[in-house]
């Protein structure tokens, strides 16, 4: 699992949802969360952590967003040398296969809908936790 100081950006147009998924991540045991209400928000915050040398080691973000959607933003993510390997998971209500493959494709750590539990958000982190620690053993 990821550690409980892990930086954590959350992603979603919809304050109720922010904090919903804030008291999930702390009900975890994560404490150092931020939020942003839309993808060029996130991306904005994204790149002053990377300025500040502080840089979030995991993206929960919604699909369905104004001024930049979940998947533009994932794709932007993904393009940028700095945070192409980013764990990036997408917690969204619309659950079209066509969609998730197309997340599949541009990178996506992880896909979560809505509504959600405590223990479905923790066993997606376990699993992106999995894959990242696996990807970090074989690079070394």
């Amino acid at each position: 699992m990821f550690p409980t100081d892990t930086k954590i950006l959350i992603v979603d147009d919809m304050l109720t949802m922010r904090k919903l998924v804030r008291k999930s991540l702390q009900g975890i045991g994560f404490t150092n969360i931020t939020e942003a209400s839309d993808g060029e928000a996130g991306w904005n915050e994204l790149q002053s952590s990377l300025k500040a040398s502080i840089p979030y080691a995991l993206v929960i973000s919604d699909w369905n967003m104004p001024k930049m959607t979940g998947i533009d933003f994932l794709r932007k993510v993904r393009g940028d040398a700095l945070t192409k390997t980013l764990p990036f998971i997408l917690l969204t209500a619309e659950f079209d296969r066509d969609q998730v493959v197309e997340a599949i494709k541009a990178g996506l750590s992880a896909y979560i809908t809505k509504p959600f539990s405590m223990a479905i958000l923790s066993e997606k982190l376990q699993s992106v936790w999995a894959h990242v620690t696996a990807s970090t053993n074989q690079s070394k």
